[in-house]
């Protein structure tokens, strides 16, 4: 038997080292938003097979927009005939439709070509970019909101409190990453955290279910530790064998698909994620809430 709930002081431990490190470098680096929140805009260039480097490129755009201001990248690593996104800032100078023309023109020059040329041309107002990191918080609150319902009513009240703690784990968790690594947060990124809410919660919910199974069964073990330790040993090579498949397809998508990775990317972390909190977290979590509350009953009815 595994003895998850028996240890919970560990499992709270490593998370809680991974979120404070996820602070800590979103205090020191801040969040690295994409243009989605903070508006401006994004160009992606078809090099037409021109070998990219970015030292090349850099100083042709430092003609049209403020130094610093914009990040240079291949869409595609390892590809020489790919597109290149530029995102330069809203707020310090966003390039003007024109200045495009020039840049294709001095690439075209730089790399002796006729055809490279611009794939898209996305622009977006820093009040856009406010409204829609407002609603994607809201979207996430309202959705938390509706599983403790849902869990509460289903199970009790304690089950949905460790439920949503788990669910608040596993987006603190998934944050963190991309704070400490300073991946650029935008709108598949919340698309992504939704999706993973859901697919956490459905895990959480089988343990859950095999715990409640176990108390209506197990009526001679009067230790909530040993049943809940019980309840995820029987589950734990479902919940280990389901999150196996559904990570190596996310995983080949990552890989195969690469216009999809910045959704497939938080994706992989948040399912990972929501796995070890469906067991290490969430269980633990109910067991500390009901023998509190026991505990509190107890005491007032020695008090009575």
């Amino acid at each position: 038997m595994l003895k998850v709930v028996e240890n919970k002081k560990w499992w709270f431990i490593l998370s809680g080292i991974i979120i404070t490190l996820g602070i800590v470098f979103g205090i020191i680096r801040g969040v690295n938003w994409s243009i989605d929140f903070i508006g401006g805009t994004a160009i992606k260039i078809d090099m037409n097979g021109a070998e990219f480097k970015t030292d090349d490129v850099n100083p042709i755009i430092n003609k049209y927009a403020v130094k610093d201001s914009y990040d240079v990248k291949q869409v595609k690593p390892g590809e020489n005939n790919v597109a290149v996104e530029m995102d330069i800032e809203a707020n310090v100078n966003a390039i003007k439709a024109e200045d495009v023309t020039n840049i294709v023109n001095d690439l075209n020059t730089k790399y002796k070509k006729t055809n490279i040329k611009v794939i898209s041309l996305n622009s977006i107002g820093p009040t856009i970019g406010n409204e829609l990191k407002n609603k994607a918080l809201l979207s996430l609150g309202i959705a938390i909101i509706c599983m403790l319902i849902y869990i509460a009513f289903r199970f009790e009240f304690k089950y949905g409190t460790a439920a949503v703690l788990a669910l608040v784990h596993d987006v603190l968790i998934t944050c963190s990453v991309y704070s400490i690594f300073h991946l650029p947060v935008n709108s598949n990124f919340i698309a992504a955290i939704l999706t993973i809410i859901g697919y956490s919660m459905s895990d959480t919910i089988v343990i859950f279910d095999r715990i409640r199974e176990n108390q209506n069964t197990m009526r001679k073990v009067n230790n909530l530790t040993e049943i809940a330790d019980i309840s995820i040993s029987q589950t734990v090579r479902r919940s280990i064998y389901t999150v196996s498949t559904t990570l190596i397809t996310t995983a080949a998508v990552y890989i195969c698909v690469p216009n999809v990775r910045d959704f497939a990317l938080p994706l992989i972390v948040g399912i990972a994620s929501g796995c070890y909190s469906s067991i290490f977290i969430a269980s633990p979590i109910y067991v500390l809430l009901k023998n509190a509350s026991k505990k509190k009953t107890a005491i007032k009815k020695a008090e009575a």
